[in-house]
């Protein structure tokens, strides 16, 4: 067994050399065989290793003409103050790739800051994604504050909650917002909220001078309601309502309103800072609702993918 473990360290050793020979280094695939003293063939499979065990991760630093024109289209129409629009691969079905990207380069724009800043961040799978992203600095002069509670509905981590990853990769000072995402009524959040931490961490939550966020559907398939936060009932309920999206558990119409009463009366999260609300967010199914949070201010600039900001702007 420990054999095997020393051969599987080993290979994974070679791809990430392999990988930084061709990504970083610049050299072919024939080069890094001669530098290796192996095969061509296994030159490219760990170069392939390197990329499928995420040891290199590329990002592109070319703005391609077609997503500039579609990015400068969003700011106009919805006002914007930050957009960027990256290719779309139309075969993939991912939510994140491309979009988690950008956002991490993005995130680490304002890390690498010299003056301290407060930085919130919410949740979602494509703001995950970004984070696991970000490169490993020290950043212990920024404070990043969670806006939603980190307590799943069975009192375990809610698995998405990402400050805790931010913590561990850029070493900033964080603060996490240790509440349930949905409050049992409106009676439990009030009281929550009036606890001495609590009220802190609201306080800097609204400080925050960026804030980078996920948008929800609210589809068959909503997040809200597959990872256990709302019933079927609530479901069916914010759907008669008319939502049609969500961030950091707060709902909203198909104009970016946040629907009264309902979930709404009992979510957890601090409210949606007032300066830049970057969205991180793509694909087909999330287009009504990152459409509404643009339109009403919820989010004041996006990060996407050219497909859906085409379908964001029919």
């Amino acid at each position: 067994m420990a054999a095997r473990q020393d051969n599987s360290a080993t290979r994974l050793d070679d791809a990430a050399r392999a990988g930084w020979l061709y990504y970083v280094a610049g050299n072919t695939q024939e080069e890094i065989a001669a530098k290796m003293g192996i095969s061509r063939q296994t030159a490219q499979r760990l170069v392939s290793l390197s990329v499928s065990e995420g040891l290199i991760k590329v990002r592109l630093d070319h703005p391609i003409g077609r997503c500039l024109d579609l990015a400068q289209r969003l700011t106009d129409r919805f006002g914007l103050v930050q957009c960027e629009v990256v290719p779309s691969d139309p075969a993939s079905e991912s939510t994140t790739i491309g979009v988690a990207e950008a956002g991490a380069a993005e995130i680490e724009r304002y890390l690498k800051s010299t003056d301290s800043i407060v930085m919130a961040i919410g949740t979602g799978r494509t703001l995950k994604a970004a984070i696991e992203q970000l490169q490993p600095m020290d950043c212990q002069h920024h404070k990043v504050v969670s806006l939603t509670g980190n307590i799943a509905p069975d009192g375990s981590a809610a698995f998405y909650n990402v400050i805790f990853n931010v913590a561990d990769t850029v070493k900033a000072r964080s603060f996490p917002m240790p509440l349930p995402v949905i409050a049992s009524s409106a009676k439990e959040r009030q009281l929550l909220h009036t606890q001495a931490m609590i009220e802190a961490t609201l306080t800097l939550a609204a400080q925050a001078q960026i804030t980078f966020v996920g948008v929800g559907h609210l589809g068959p398939d909503a997040p809200l309601l597959l990872d256990g936060f709302i019933t079927e009932a609530e479901h069916a309920e914010l759907l008669k309502a008319g939502a049609v999206g969500e961030i950091c558990g707060w709902t909203f119409d198909a104009a970016g309103e946040l629907i009264p009463g309902l979930t709404n009366d009992r979510v957890a999260s601090a409210p949606i800072p007032k300066g830049p609300v970057i969205a991180l967010a793509m694909g087909r199914s999330k287009a009504a609702s990152i459409r509404a949070a643009l339109k009403s201010g919820l989010a004041n600039g996006v990060i996407t993918d050219e497909t859906t900001a085409a379908l964001l702007l029919q």
